[in-house]
Parts: C-alpha cells; structure tokens; sequence
C-alpha cells in the first residue's frame, strides 16, 4: 500500500500542519489521549499505557461484517448468517467496548476532533492490508445531516476519511452520497426498523459514479443497516464494489 504520510496530519480544527509548525501548535493546544482524555506527551497522540490496554478486533472476526468472532470455528457472525447485506465486506479496528464507547462519544460529541489524527493512523496501519485488498478508487465517509453538521460544527466520519487518506494515500470523495434527511436515533431500533428509518435518507449527487471500488468511512459498525442503505444507492449508480471500515464494532448477539 503506497505511504503518503510525511510529517502532515490533521488537525482538530480541520487545517493541515507539519514540522516545526505541528510541534508549535502541540504545545500550544495540547492533545489528549483519546482513551484516558489526559494531556499526552508533546509529540505524542496517546498515552502509551492506554494504548496497551485497548481491545483490538483480531483475526477470528466475520468475514463479511468484520465483528469479533464469538465462535471461532465459524466465518461469519449470527448476525451475517441470518442478514443479507449489500456491501461486499468490511472491518472494524476495535472492540466496542466501555473503553471504546467513552472514546468516540467524546470524539464525536465533545469537540475531541484531535482523536482522529490517532485513529486514522491505527486504522490504516492494522487494516491496511484489508483496505489494499478492496483496490479502492476513493473514500467515501457517512455523511450527515446539514443540521446536525450545524449542531456539532464536524462530521466525525469526514475527520477519520481524511486521517486514513494522509496515510494510504486514497482519494476521499465526500460529495458524491449526501443524508437528504435526518432520521431519529437508532440505538434502540430493530434492523427492521433502521432501514425503515433509513430509507430515503441517502442521495447521489451524480447520475454516474466514477468510482467502482469504493470503502464508507465510519465510526461505528452495529447492525450494518447504515452501510446497506449507503451501498444500494452507490451500487444502483454504478459502483460495483462497497467495502466499509470503521473505529469499532460491537459484539454478535
């Protein structure tokens, strides 16, 4: 997989930084460790304590959705043996766990922008050789309402597409799928119930997509309701192929 990084990340606020320019502005903004939330190191992005003590999705996962494999003799989940997905496959980079959980809440809804320089880098060091399997044209992060994008000022998903491009070096193009409408919060909800909920929810803003391989971007993987509706309206303009990668995905129940 082609290595892009150089000394460029990204930055909480969305700018780009490097060399001395990064050092200067770590110690003037410090960063926090997006595990334990503490100010790290100057040069760091995470306590190395913390980052010890994380669980990572290993090799006995699913091979279609990538969840953590209860039973170890089987290649695929309950939830895909009994679920007929649209997109191709995917993988998570970590155990949805309390840790974790903490972790994006405060990534996502407490302006932790900073953690998606950590996350990206991590995602496309231990999922690189799946995200070089999937030959992909361009990233495609899972876009939000124009509301909510107002509300939190930052699409989490966006943060950690840019984070992975910086370092494999793929495209992101986050115009080409937008949300045309919010829907309610799915926690609670049946999968039955998400993609009622989801329908609808996501347009193409071209007639043709260039892109034929395409991986979503997103922070978490649950039911897989999101990236199905994602991938019928991608595959009906012309993808061919729909992989997905995300910061974390919960157990099979």
């Amino acid at each position: 997989m082609k290595e892009r990084r150089s000394d460029i990340q990204v930055l909480s606020a969305g700018y780009r930084r490097s060399g001395i320019w990064n050092t200067a502005l770590d110690f003037l903004f410090p960063r926090r460790c997006p595990f334990c939330d503490e100010v790290v190191r100057l040069g760091d992005l995470v306590c190395p304590d913390c980052e010890k003590v994380v669980s990572y999705i290993g090799e006995d996962h699913c091979m279609k959705c990538g969840k953590p494999l209860l039973d170890t003799d089987s290649e695929y989940c309950k939830d895909c043996m009994r679920t007929t997905h649209l997109f191709n496959r995917g993988r998570a980079l970590y155990v949805y766990n309390k840790a974790v959980r903490a972790s994006i809440t405060r990534f996502k809804y407490h302006n932790r922008r900073e953690y998606a320089t950590f996350y990206g880098r991590v995602m496309a060091e231990r999922l690189g050789g799946f995200i070089a399997s999937c030959n992909a044209d361009c990233l495609i992060p899972v876009p939000i309402s124009k509301e909510k994008l107002e509300k939190r000022g930052y699409n989490q998903a966006e943060l950690l597409a840019k984070s992975i491009s910086d370092h494999t070096g793929i495209p992101i193009d986050g115009g080409l799928i937008t949300r045309v409408r919010d829907t309610s919060a799915m926690k609670e909800l049946t999968r039955t119930e998400r993609m009622k909920n989801l329908k609808g929810a996501f347009k193409i803003t071209s007639h043709v997509v260039k892109c034929k391989n395409v991986i979503i971007i997103d922070d978490i993987y649950t039911t897989g309701s999101t990236i199905d509706a994602m991938t019928e309206v991608l595959k009906k303009a012309g993808a061919e192929n729909v992989y997905f990668v995300t910061l974390a995905a919960g157990v099979p129940v």
